[in-house]
């Protein structure tokens, strides 16, 4: 079964980009393979110059791991862990010896920083995905991936959810691939991509 196909698209550096569509348009799709979690059966990927259809699973992580956030709608953080302790998780991995410090900042920057010893368990839905959105930059990656980052949150939380994504994408000069159903969040970017049945319209 194909799900994307003939898709040649190229996003600039620092700049938002959106790829929006119906259910099943295949948006979810080629963010994975954009990102490298996904190979495609044919064509060529580059990633921050690297052309990652070439490389093995190990090499992809690794720049993953230092050049790449990811924003989910359903957050991805581990309960039991604090808001602190899931923003380390990645600097951890890559065994930064600043790791705390440079959660807590992120977490000031997403304006958490007074619920950074709370569990994820213990959050609301906009404060989990404010997590998620720190642990995202706290190693301040050259491409930021969001996929329907608003998608699990109220209208009011939505917004401030939003709000905060562009201005952290000003504030890194973070390329920002996203994707949503949301057009009037879609057109916040500086190009919006359609796709309908898996190609780009």
């Amino acid at each position: 079964m194909t799900i994307v196909r003939d898709i040649n698209l190229s996003v600039k550096q620092g700049k938002p980009i959106s790829l929006v569509g119906p259910s099943g348009s295949g948006k979810t799709t080629l963010l994975a393979i954009m990102a490298g979690l996904d190979l495609p059966t044919a064509g060529t990927v580059r990633l921050l110059g690297s052309q990652i259809t070439s490389l093995d699973e190990d090499k992809r992580a690794q720049i993953r791991g230092k050049d790449v956030g990811f924003v989910f709608q359903s957050f991805h953080l581990m309960p039991r862990l604090t808001a602190l302790d899931n923003v380390m998780l990645p600097l951890e991995i890559s065994g930064d010896p600043n790791s705390a410090d440079k959660a807590y900042e992120a977490l000031n920057q997403v304006g958490l920083s007074k619920r950074a010893k709370h569990f994820a368990s213990q959050l609301s839905g906009g404060e989990k995905q404010r997590v998620a959105i720190a642990r995202s930059i706290v190693n301040k990656p050259k491409i930021l991936f969001a996929d329907e980052p608003t998608g699990n949150l109220d209208k009011k939380s939505s917004g401030s959810i939003t709000d905060l994504i562009f201005s952290l994408n000003e504030l890194i000069q973070t390329t920002l691939v996203l994707v949503t159903h949301d057009l009037s969040l879609a057109e916040k970017c500086d190009e919006v991509y359609e796709l309908s049945e898996g190609q780009l319209l």
